[in-house]
């Protein structure tokens, strides 16, 4: 596990830490608000999320030996999006709790390139099954950006058109492969996997008092935070579950970690909208 750990953060996990600290502090010193509290609140939504993304990396290793690695992958990375929604939902803002996961939908494309870039595997991916990974892709996206120009009045509408997009786009993906070699999991899949959703649990459950902590020091609305910060660190179990499969040569099952991820992305939005309309 010691191993597990440290090999899960990179240089990569502090350059977007240290751009979270850049977030909040440039807002807390464009909107007048108070730089050290803001600093201090942007740490623990760099720990808040830290401890989510490790849980849903854990569980993807007590996982990784599953049938439809990909399409797995694309929903159990989701489990911080999921967090964030729930905690939004809680607090009756549906825009943060929509934020979270529908920013991630503009977030995970740009990390599986990233992911692709960093692997020199992009050629690769832009050739796997193009029409369908630019299709899903666009369409998910577009479906993100699309519900912050609804009223309140119209959630309904993009709830029916969320389902029917994203429904056939999900049933008509393309079958993973499976991988006949096994590979040996770096702990022990049975002891940790509890402990892991134990620990998501309760980041969760912390999340919104500290976002609010950092929104009200740096004076960045919760929205922007959910759809920029959040969403960002939210996407970094996607982004370093295309690493892991770009380095294996499963370069079907990372595209399919980025759809199926942003199409549950609309699902948690969806889900999440029909609870604030009618619960």
């Amino acid at each position: 596990m010691k191993s597990f750990l440290r090999h899960s953060i990179s240089y990569l996990d502090l350059i977007s830490w240290v751009l979270v600290f850049v977030f909040f502090g440039g807002s807390a010193l464009l909107f007048k608000g108070n730089l050290p509290l803001a600093m201090a609140g942007s740490l623990g939504v760099i720990i808040e999320m830290f401890f989510i993304a490790i849980s849903i990396e854990i569980v993807i290793e007590c996982l990784k030996n599953t049938k439809g690695i990909g399409t797995l992958t694309g929903f159990i990375t989701n489990g911080p999006e999921a967090v964030c929604l729930l905690v939004g939902l809680a607090v009756g803002d549906i825009i943060f709790a929509a934020s979270t996961p529908l920013g991630s939908n503009f977030m995970n494309p740009i990390l599986l390139g990233i992911a692709g870039l960093l692997c020199y595997k992009l050629r690769a991916l832009v050739l796997q099954n193009p029409l369908y990974t630019f299709v899903t892709i666009g369409a998910t996206a577009m479906l993100a950006g699309s519900f912050f120009f609804m009223t309140q009045s119209t959630y309904p509408i993009w709830l029916i058109v969320a389902v029917l997009v994203t429904v056939p786009l999900f049933y008509f993906r393309p079958p993973e492969e499976q991988n006949e070699e096994k590979e040996e999991h770096s702990f022990s899949p049975s002891f940790w996997l509890f402990p892991s959703i134990s620990c998501l649990t309760v980041a969760g459950y912390y999340l919104d008092p500290v976002v609010s902590f950092a929104a009200k020091y740096s004076m960045a609305p919760k929205g922007i935070i959910g759809f920029v910060v959040l969403a960002t660190l939210t996407s970094w179990p996607e982004f370093k579950s295309c690493i892991a499969l770009l380095k294996r040569r499963q370069i079907l099952a990372a595209v399919l970690n980025i759809t199926v991820s942003n199409i549950t992305n609309i699902w948690l939005a969806a889900i999440g909208i029909t609870t604030y309309l009618f619960v």
